[in-house]
């Protein structure tokens, strides 16, 4: 097994890795900038590093600064976490050059399906149903209303290059399509460096299910799906797993094409495959190449570590575990717990947390990286912490999350958590009722 490990990331994700690391006995290097340095991923590895100031560019970023503390360091593989540069071929490349590992798929893979538009035609090719749309970028206004009429409206513009919801437009008629289509190439460029564009079918009502893979070389595993379907403008905050929509025979039929297609492009490590699911049919999305942040809901149903699991895979080549050993117990929620304020359009509010008191008991976990007298930061994402609960059924799962979210306390800056509650007591979440665009839809955070 590998002796030292770098994490190039922070927060809850760095924290993570640093337990996993623990486990199986591996040192750990935490790289900080100059505003995190009494962080809590710094305070538990073996050994930090400030690589740099608080503009991500300049620290988490900062691909030289990063090779730099590992060759100071001597750490011998580097897990990227989530975010930053885990799905950044260039960086996985640099990194194998310089003979250190990259704990994630090769460089190849990262940049094939970290394109929406390659990642398509791949799954296509592969077996897995793909929503109908543009078959590869689309360079012009004229070509995409030609695509557009051949489809039907609605459509979805999307960003070749990037996810969460930026340089993604709704078009709903003709009239809208040369603004929007503008707009999204101007906002895509800005996120990911990439204007370029493509087109797909909207969906009004869908929801939004991804299935966990592990895979080596020498074959590939799933650990069931999840369903992360309560969000807001495109990104998720309650994840739960089984999924309360699907038939059997449809899970079975998700699974099944799922694991094919990872096996026939040769894939290596953790990974994530997401679809569009409604009227009981399911479409391709997009991959994820590197560990998800609801990864923790997975863990507890089926009693597997996919931290361990993801850097074994990376030191072996291999994955100890067979499809059969995969069982299921239980129903598992994930509630994002974030440092802004849902009545004021999810503001960000930094600041520093004077009081913490996070909840326990049965069944129930906190992946966090929050402390009392932690400063909370307006420079990096949001995310302080992640509230997940276990139980027999989803009626038990859900009672467990209310009593734990009552449980929590953190002042001295706003979050998430009043409105956590309110969706949990929803009508409409409590008997699934809902899709993606529920809470846009409803939009009764704003009376929170």
């Amino acid at each position: 097994m590998f002796k030292k490990i770098l994490i190039a990331n922070r927060g809850e994700i760095a924290v993570r890795i640093i337990r996993a690391c623990k486990e199986w006995g591996i040192s750990t290097v935490a790289v900080h900038s100059d505003v995190d340095s009494d962080s809590m991923h710094v305070r538990l590895a073996d050994e930090s590093v400030c690589i740099g100031s608080h503009q991500p560019q300049n620290s988490y970023l900062n691909i030289p600064s990063l090779m730099s503390a590992v060759e100071l360091t001597g750490a011998e593989a580097i897990h990227p976490g989530y975010g930053f540069l885990s799905e950044n071929a260039n960086f996985a490349e640099i990194v194998n050059k310089h003979g250190i590992k990259f704990i994630g798929p090769s460089p190849e893979m990262i940049r094939n399906m970290g394109n929406k538009i390659e990642a398509k035609k791949i799954a296509k090719i592969n077996g897995l149903p793909v929503i109908e749309g543009s078959d590869g970028g689309v360079n012009s206004i004229a070509e995409a209303k030609k695509i557009c009429d051949q489809i039907g409206y609605p459509i979805l513009l999307k960003a070749a290059g990037g996810g969460g919801g930026k340089g993604m437009k709704i078009v709903e008629k003709s009239a809208q399509l040369e603004d929007s289509f503008l707009n999204a190439r101007l906002e895509a460029k800005k996120y990911f460096g990439n204007d370029e564009l493509y087109i797909e079918k909207f969906f009004k009502n869908p929801r939004h299910i991804e299935v966990q893979i592990l895979s080596g070389n020498n074959h590939t595993i799933h650990l069931y799906e999840r369903d992360c379907s309560v969000q807001r403008r495109h990104q998720k905050l309650i994840e739960e797993t089984p999924s309360p929509v699907l038939k059997k025979e449809t899970r079975k039929d998700l699974l099944n094409k799922t694991v094919k297609m990872i096996e026939k492009i040769g894939y290596e490590g953790a990974g994530t495959v997401e679809f569009i699911y409604e009227d009981g049919k399911f479409y391709f999305l997009e991959m994820n190449t590197r560990i998800q942040v609801e990864h923790p809901v997975t863990e507890v149903v089926t009693g597997v570590d996919i931290v361990k699991e993801q850097i074994y895979i990376a030191h072996s080549g291999k994955t100890a575990l067979n499809q059969n050993d995969i069982e299921t117990r239980g129903h598992a929620i994930e509630c994002r717990i974030n440092a802004e304020n849902p009545s004021k359009n999810f503001q960000p509010s930094p600041g520093i947390i004077n009081i913490c008191h996070q909840p326990s008991g049965f069944r129930t976990r906190v992946d966090g990286s929050i402390f009392q007298g932690c400063k909370i930061t307006p420079y990096y994402d949001s995310l302080i912490c992640k509230l997940i609960c276990h139980g027999r059924n989803r009626t038990e799962a859900i009672q467990r999350v209310q009593r734990s979210l009552d449980e929590f306390v953190l002042e001295g800056i706003t979050t998430t958590i009043d409105l956590h509650k309110k969706i949990l007591k929803h009508k409409k979440f409590l008997n699934s009722d809902f899709d993606v665009n529920w809470l846009d839809q409803e939009k009764f955070y704003q009376t929170l």
